[in-house]
């Protein structure tokens, strides 16, 4: 072959990449809420798509304000919340999602790149339950999740 180039082609297409979450990843979700608080649109796009996959009611929030209205009407099992947003942070969208009513009880989850000894414990002094760092890995998210319900 002269210079030609050769391509191979699929006959099948790919399945969709989060076509295949385990199945005993979704026990137990039907009804549980997550809210995401996440600035970056498209982490939160994927994680909202992840976790509704796995049956989860999933609401996005892209900023703090946006977070604390959201979780108002949503009244959420599980936060996940980034720690640097826009206008506030995830510490103090903590604090006050712990002293206000329907919120109390709620399982927050730092999801965030800061993940220094001195960021884990501001976490958990402002009211997280977890610190995670960035970038989590979806089956170990998936499997908190499971185990906090």
């Amino acid at each position: 072959m002269d210079g030609a180039t050769v391509r191979y082609f699929p006959t099948q297409a790919e399945p969709p990449a989060l076509s295949h979450a385990p199945s005993t990843l979704t026990q137990g979700t039907k009804g549980r809420r997550v809210l995401v608080v996440e600035d970056n649109r498209d982490s939160a796009e994927s994680l909202r798509r992840l976790l509704a996959l796995c049956g989860y009611t999933v609401m996005v929030a892209y900023t703090g304000q946006e977070a604390l209205a959201t979780a108002r009407k949503l009244r959420p099992h599980v936060v996940l919340c980034d720690i640097g947003l826009p206008d506030s942070d995830g510490y103090v969208v903590a604090s006050v999602l712990r002293q206000t009513g329907d919120t109390t009880a709620a399982h927050l989850v730092a999801v965030t790149g800061y993940g220094d000894a001195q960021h884990r414990r501001r976490a958990l002094a402002a009211g997280f339950n977890q610190h995670l760092i960035k970038p989590v890995d979806p089956r170990l998210l998936l499997w908190e999740l499971e185990v906090m319900h």
